[in-house]
């Protein structure tokens, strides 16, 4: 059976802008095959995601999420799981 594609959605706050959190979760994503994006967002302690594929893949950039690159200090990933757009053909940063 082949893996169910799906869609995450989440915010992740701390110290997660300036600390090449953005490059690191377009790495991984990429890596995984995902497709979406990732973004700050204006309250500059928070990054959006929006990340669809494969829900195993989806998961490791959930766990991903809440540990970041080496500089960075997650204090909360809020997470929800919408329905896939199909609406993107790679993971991107969004400026």
């Amino acid at each position: 059976m082949a893996p169910t594609y799906s869609a995450l959605h989440a915010t992740v706050r701390g110290h997660v802008q300036g600390v090449f959190f953005r490059a690191s979760v377009v790495d991984v994503a990429q890596g995984l095959g995902l497709t979406g994006w990732v973004r700050n967002l204006p309250s500059g302690v928070e990054v959006e995601v929006w990340a669809e594929g494969a829900r195993p893949a989806l998961d490791r950039l959930l766990d991903y999420l809440h540990r970041g690159p080496p500089r960075a200090h997650v204090e909360r990933v809020v997470a929800e799981w919408p329905a896939a757009t199909g609406q993107y053909r790679e993971f991107a940063t969004r400026y």
